[in-house]
């Protein structure tokens, strides 16, 4: 299947969310990580978002360049038409794009897709994020409200962060309080009140409930999954809805349990961010490659070395399936194993 129209998207997001299940959205830096998402996701039979960031769409426009914008038009058009070989559908994501990237980031990426629909074609991306965790609320919440009418014109999503991620993540990094990292039924209050519950556009919400970035072992992050069903408790009564009126995102999802997850998605998560894990299951299985076939891919005292082994596509294979088996468990521990829309 291609990538999904906006109004497959957003079916996917709906049939999450009553379906009580949720997507991975895997970040991707490369021709080779897209395909092992592609392969994951079809052996999962899983819908899925792929995503990139400033930093993995600067790598995709050459690491010498660093063109971001460029980069991630580039990833767009490879998925788009990878995809069609593959029989499950995918969404196109930007993820964590902070005040001073906006300029080189979503801004030009919206203008493509703006001028894209203008011809009479879809959005380029499905969705974006604009991460305001490092400003003050009320500026974060600005930017979101300017953002959504042009994102609702091209009938894209945007996602928000409303709170703060702790760790670091392509250079977006926040250090403070532990207090700063649990988001407030206020603090949503607030932004509902501007951005409102979709008829100014729709938009998925980084609600934070003590997510770190990147590796930790256990017991060093104190995750609050419960907090996701206070703050939709609060929401609800406050703005009179039906139970959990907010699309929610997972973000520093790595090392938690299947419990932490399990009630996450239970609380209205329709998405959870994936990439240490993946990067790492890559990542692993080249040096296990290289390290058990050490006199084929160099060529050691003298000799010639094997060209079968150290031909890129051999070790890239290797890591491919290794990521694409870690993302087959994210579809596991989120539910959507085997719910694709073509199912």
């Amino acid at each position: 299947m291609p990538v999904a129209t906006p109004d497959q998207y957003a079916d996917m997001l709906d049939r999450a969310k009553a379906g009580g299940f949720a997507y991975p959205a895997i970040n991707v830096s490369s021709s080779q990580t897209i395909n092992a998402v592609l392969q994951g996701l079809t052996e999962a039979g899983s819908d899925g978002i792929l995503q990139v960031t400033t930093g993995g769409a600067d790598y995709f426009a050459g690491h010498t360049v660093k063109n971001r914008a460029a980069g991630a038009l580039a990833f767009a058009r490879y998925v788009t038409e990878v995809a069609k070989s593959y029989p499950i559908t995918v969404a196109l994501h930007t993820d964590h794009c902070p005040k001073d990237a906006l300029p080189t980031f979503v801004l030009p990426l919206l203008e493509a897709s703006e001028e894209q629909v203008k011809a009479g074609g879809e959005p380029i991306f499905q969705s974006h994020m604009w991460d305001g965790s490092a400003v003050p609320l009320d500026e974060n919440i600005e930017i979101a409200a300017d953002l959504l009418p042009r994102m609702k014109n091209i009938n894209s999503i945007l996602e928000v962060e409303i709170g703060v991620v702790g760790g670091e993540e392509d250079g977006v990094k926040h250090e403070g309080s532990n207090e700063a990292l649990y988001t407030t039924v206020a603090d949503v209050t607030k932004a509902v009140e501007t951005l409102g519950l979709g008829e100014k556009g729709r938009y998925i919400s980084a609600l934070t409930f003590g997510n770190v970035h990147g590796v930790y072992k256990p017991g060093n992050v104190k995750l609050r999954p419960e907090l996701l069903g206070e703050v939709q408790e609060g929401i609800a009564a406050t703005f009179g809805t039906d139970a959990k009126p907010l699309d929610l995102v997972f973000h520093g999802g790595s090392g938690s349990t299947d419990e932490e997850i399990a009630l996450a998605v239970a609380n209205g998560v329709v998405k959870m961010n994936i990439d240490t894990d993946t990067q790492y299951a890559f990542t692993r299985a080249v040096a296990g490659y290289m390290l058990s076939n050490y006199e084929g891919v160099l060529k050691v005292d003298g000799e010639v070395g094997n060209k079968k082994q150290y031909d890129p596509r051999a070790w890239g294979k290797v890591a491919e399936t290794a990521m694409a088996a870690r993302v087959v468990a994210a579809t596991q521990q989120l539910g959507s194993h085997g719910k694709s829309l073509g199912a």
